[in-house]
């Protein structure tokens, strides 16, 4: 059976009640607006949802609270690539054009801010604890956004901050669906921090290895060297400037950070976080957090649940899209 499939299997009619549930939530008497949704609905692989609902059937029973906290969190992710997109000056999401691209910065934000409102509303029919997350997260992720738009203008960017901006964005994400699936089911604190940390370094392997895609020319999305562009170094890169400094990279990392660089100069920075060892050190630090996420993994009894938790790691480090 495929990877993704095994993923799925424990919680398939789970994650079919979710997509109802969101697909009406964002439902708009509006019909620009509901336009607006309607081009953008291109479902991604729907990633932190399933570790939200395998989180909670872990340790408990699926009920309404859970299936507002995915669609919230879903929400919230949603609203975040909008203004992701705005910020980054990027036009294609998931392969189609962004909603920046088709109807500019101005309705984007306005969007994007819709559909946080909305999310906010639905986690309102929950409690006061995962009101209380959510909103945390909200924050999280607007400091990570921050963060990476520091880094981008810093003199020089080292491993530890690239993971702290990881931590704040990407991570947090799928950190917010280990804690609150497991919220969710009123599971206790230990096992609620424990599912938080869990997600945290899905989330980590997830961005490292999201990052690897854009020193390839492989069909995901973004062409390569973008991430270059739009003035973020990665990890790959990173590693590269550390171990092997060389003047003439660094004068073109200057001009990355002045959004000056060419095609063919990023091209060139590309190779060189290659020749160096880059890709491979990205993958060793990937790899590294994917064993420490499966021993916390090994200490789920459920034998459905212990395979699909083991799979989703695997699914996140292996993936080609």
């Amino acid at each position: 059976m495929e990877l993704y499939s095994v993923i799925k299997e424990p919680i398939i009619d789970n994650l079919k009640c979710f997509n109802k549930i969101f697909d009406e939530t964002l439902l708009s008497t509006n019909h620009y607006l509901s336009q607006i949704f309607v081009s953008m609905n291109k479902k991604g692989k729907q990633m932190r949802p399933i570790l939200l609902f395998l989180t909670a059937k872990a340790f408990g029973t699926i009920n309404q609270n859970t299936y507002l906290s995915a669609v919230t969190l879903e929400m919230l992710h949603t609203a975040s690539l909008i203004h992701d997109d705005v910020v980054d000056e990027s036009d294609k999401r998931r392969g189609i054009p962004s909603v920046n691209a088709m109807q500019g910065n101005k309705v984007a934000v306005l969007v994007g801010d819709y559909i946080l409102s909305t999310a906010m509303l639905k986690a309102c029919s929950t409690n006061m604890a995962i009101v209380h997350r959510i909103a945390e997260l909200g924050r999280q992720l607007s400091q990570g956004e921050i963060i990476q738009l520091r880094n981008s203008s810093a003199e020089r960017v080292s491993e530890e901050s690239y993971l702290e901006a990881i931590r704040l964005k990407t991570a947090a994400l799928f950190s917010m669906s280990g804690e609150l699936g497991a919220l969710s089911v009123d599971a206790t604190d230990d096992v609620v921090a424990k599912m938080r940390l869990l997600g945290e370094i899905i989330g980590i392997c997830f961005q490292i290895r999201d990052d690897i895609f854009d020193y390839f020319n492989d069909n995901v999305g973004k062409p390569t060297g973008n991430d270059l562009a739009e003035g973020k170094l990665t990890l790959p890169l990173i590693y590269a400037l550390s171990q092997y400094p060389d003047d003439k990279m660094k004068a073109l990392i200057t001009k990355v950070k002045t959004f000056t660089i060419t095609t063919e100069e990023r091209a060139a920075l590309v190779e060189y976080a290659k020749e160096k060892g880059g890709i491979e050190y990205a993958q060793k630090v990937m790899f590294d957090y994917a064993h420490r996420a499966k021993e916390m993994v090994k200490e789920i009894k459920q034998p459905e649940i212990n395979r699909a938790l083991i799979n989703y790691i695997d699914f996140v480090t292996n993936r080609t899209t």
